[in-house]
């Protein structure tokens, strides 16, 4: 016996060499978009069955591992690039626009955290015989009707 005994018989390939060999011909009948409408089933199934919680958790376990595969500094160096990646597209009058976006947004959410705050001081300094004049009296009479104390209208 001259020649090595490898498991293999002359032909044959192995179930890598197989999945490989099947994948491209599926690409090559289907097309690219086959493979998107498919994941994009699957995705859709997995959501109903798991929920949102689902995608946070393993998103989580895979930022954890790239964070410590690779640093902090990696998700600086994507950041910058899609940054630059962005600019180039669109260009600087798109920051600008979206600036002024976040700006009219966090305007908005500052007047009304004041007005509340306003309201709630006024409210703490309001004297108690003041509010409870303030508010109106509605005792139930007898037969369960609620009266209120407003002067009758004759």
């Amino acid at each position: 016996m001259a020649e090595e005994n490898t498991g293999k018989k002359k032909g044959s390939m192995s179930v890598s060499e197989a999945g490989r060999k099947g994948g491209q011909t599926v690409r090559d009948k289907y097309g690219h978009s086959f493979y998107e409408e498919i994941g994009r089933k699957g995705g859709e199934t997995v959501k109903a069955e798991r929920g949102r919680a689902f995608y946070e958790q393993i998103g989580k376990k895979g930022g954890d591992t790239v964070k410590a595969e690779r640093g902090a500094g990696f998700y600086e160096a994507i950041g910058k690039k899609g940054g630059e990646a962005v600019k180039a597209e669109r260009g600087t009058p798109f920051y600008e626009e979206i600036g002024k976006k976040g700006g009219h947004r966090v305007r908005t959410l500052i007047e009304e955290g004041k007005k509340a705050a306003t309201e709630a001081a006024a409210a703490a300094a309001m004297p108690k015989a003041e509010a409870a004049e303030e508010e109106e009296d509605e005792t139930p009479a007898p037969g369960g009707e609620v009266i209120a104390n407003e002067p009758a209208q004759e």
